[in-house]
């Protein structure tokens, strides 16, 4: 198990007060899992950035009546399948479905693949959510 370190931070005050005000709205019970949950998230920003081997997701939801579309999605996600671990595919209503693509690999691929996607006419909406593999970022003390 990691050892706790402690250390004293010095910021301007209508920050602190801010960052209080956010934390508490986020459900933080103090600042220093705050301050953690930003590091990390600091971190994972840093693989995305410098095209690491990384987790995350894309979504899609998009009218599967649209002509064509739904081949033109499925030929993407055959053209990456070496980036793609899992897909989820829900109907939303009688026309609109929501696609989830769980994927690992380069974050520029990943990134190349959401762009495809996201230019496909018909396509309602895309996200992606950038994520990390949790050991790689921090590396875990094993003792």
């Amino acid at each position: 198990m990691n050892k706790l370190v402690r250390f004293g931070v010095s910021i301007e005050k209508d920050l602190h007060d801010k960052f209080n005000e956010g934390i508490k709205k986020l459900g933080y019970e103090n600042r220093s899992e705050a301050i953690r949950d930003l590091m990390r998230n600091s971190f994972v920003e840093d693989k995305w950035n410098r095209n690491s081997i990384v987790v995350g997701g894309i979504s899609i939801v998009y009218d599967h009546h649209k002509r064509e579309l739904l081949n033109k999605i499925m030929d993407l996600q055959h053209n990456y399948h070496e980036i793609i671990i899992s897909t989820q595919h829900v109907h939303l209503t009688h026309n609109d479905c929501l696609e989830i693509l769980i994927t690992k690999g380069k974050s520029q691929t990943i990134k190349e693949l959401y762009g495809k996607i996201k230019a496909l006419k018909g396509v309602g909406h895309v996200s992606i959510m950038q994520s990390g593999i949790l050991s790689e970022i921090i590396k875990l003390d094993e003792k």
